[in-house]
């Protein structure tokens, strides 16, 4: 294979640079047998070819939101926004015709202001190839409390809601494995208390809950469904944990802990979490104090890929470079795309990683920009580069583009 068929770059036309530190997602990839789809900053959504990323369709942006979502139905894209609006909506995969379009805003209200941070959020989707599942939050603020209203919905293929399950706690992940939904929810400020709550994929009914035995409003990062349970990301204690079934604690294992590191204490949450047949691998984001968000100190385990065993036992570390909004994966192999590390600001590190869950890095790519969206499938990895502009720097790195890679 010649090396300009085997990474492939699509323009993607202008965006504001993103800055030094994280401002949320605004792009999404995905892989589908005979598509790479991407969702722009502009509510767009665009269908290219593989393997040459011959343009299939382009569907301009309905709303001012960002498309930041995507899943697959049987013969549809479903994805989802950041936006005023917070939609859901389903392109059919042949024509990128819209088939159906749901407001989330109609449940979780409007915007408080016009800000990025309180626009209704579709953080993650996640579908059976028939149902689509879609996880929303909106976010408020008034003086120091913080409040949340979000929803989780079951749609079926014509967009109608087959059941939907209302909290008052932020969900940041979604999994769904035979007949169950895994929610897990990262802060849970209000009457809502648990970290995980595992629904019936067919009624929403709750099946059974979790939440992590520490004292914080925090609580959990990401969650993956076992045959027998769930393996989860801990932000209230900075572990991971294998559940078995019910919810019952297997065991745990010490990640992103609070570190001395020259005077001052230190953690690191750990955002994302996927297990495959052989072996498990989490994510670790960056650097905080416990004595205050700033500090110029480095917590040893920030950005960090982290192999464990199926009983436990720590395996592999490997950087990853920088913030990873997101992971992509199939099967053993993990895909961690590298944006900021704002604290450092090293350019260096920008681009994206594959790791197997066993036997730890296989392959990686650096860019010039940041890359903030990444999907994995098989051979073949897609990534959305955007472009950033470091404060103490002024240099503008990198574009707004596609970047699809085959491994071998």
């Amino acid at each position: 294979m010649s090396e300009a068929l085997r990474r492939r770059t699509m323009d993607l036309g202008e965006v504001e640079p993103a800055r030094s530190r994280h401002a949320g997602r605004r792009s999404a990839v995905a892989l589908t047998d005979d598509l790479v789809v991407v969702g722009t900053a502009d509510g767009g959504v665009r269908a290219f070819g593989r393997p040459t990323l011959d343009e299939r369709w382009w569907a301009p942006g309905e709303s001012d939101g960002s498309v930041v979502a995507i899943a697959a139905v049987d013969d549809g894209l479903v994805v989802g926004e950041r936006g005023t609006t917070g939609d859901v909506r389903c392109h059919d995969r042949e024509t990128g015709l819209v088939r159906w379009r749901v407001e989330t805003a109609d449940d979780l209200g409007p915007p408080q202001k016009d800000s990025r941070f309180f626009l209704p959020f579709v953080v993650a989707l996640a579908s059976d190839g028939d149902r689509v599942y879609a996880a929303a939050r909106r976010y408020e603020r008034e003086r120091d409390a913080r409040s949340f209203d979000s929803v989780v919905y079951a749609f079926a293929p014509d967009g109608s809601v087959g059941w939907r399950y209302e909290t008052d706690a932020s969900p940041i992940a979604l999994d769904r494995r035979g007949d169950r939904v895994a929610v897990a929810y990262n802060r849970c400020p209000g009457a809502h208390e648990d970290g995980v709550v595992v629904l019936d994929a067919a009624t929403g009914d709750p099946r059974w809950r979790w939440d992590p035995a520490a004292d914080s409003e925090r609580r959990v990062g990401d969650v993956t469904l076992l045959a027998d349970g769930a393996v989860v990301a801990s932000h209230a204690d900075y572990r991971g944990y294998r559940l078995g079934r019910g919810g019952a604690e297997r065991w745990r294992v010490d990640l992103g802990r609070p570190t001395d590191v020259d005077g001052e204490t230190l953690y690191a949450y750990p955002n994302h979490v996927h297990a495959g047949e052989r072996g498990i691998v989490f994510v670790t984001g960056n650097t905080y104090a416990t004595e205050g968000r700033e500090t110029d100190g480095l917590h040893p385990s920030e950005h960090t890929a982290v192999g464990v065993s199926a009983t436990g036992e720590r395996v592999w570390t490997a950087d990853v470079g920088g913030f990873a909004s997101e992971i992509g994966a199939d099967g053993e192999r993990v895909a961690v795309p590298g944006a900021q590390h704002f604290r450092t600001r090293d350019a260096e590190s920008h681009g994206w990683r594959v790791c197997d869950t066993v036997d730890g890095p296989v392959a990686e790519r650096r860019t010039e920009g940041i890359v903030s969206a990444v999907d994995l499938d098989g051979e073949t990895v897609a990534a959305v580069e955007e472009p950033v502009v470091y404060h103490d720097e002024g240099t503008e790195r990198g574009a707004y583009r596609l970047l699809v890679q085959d491994l071998a």
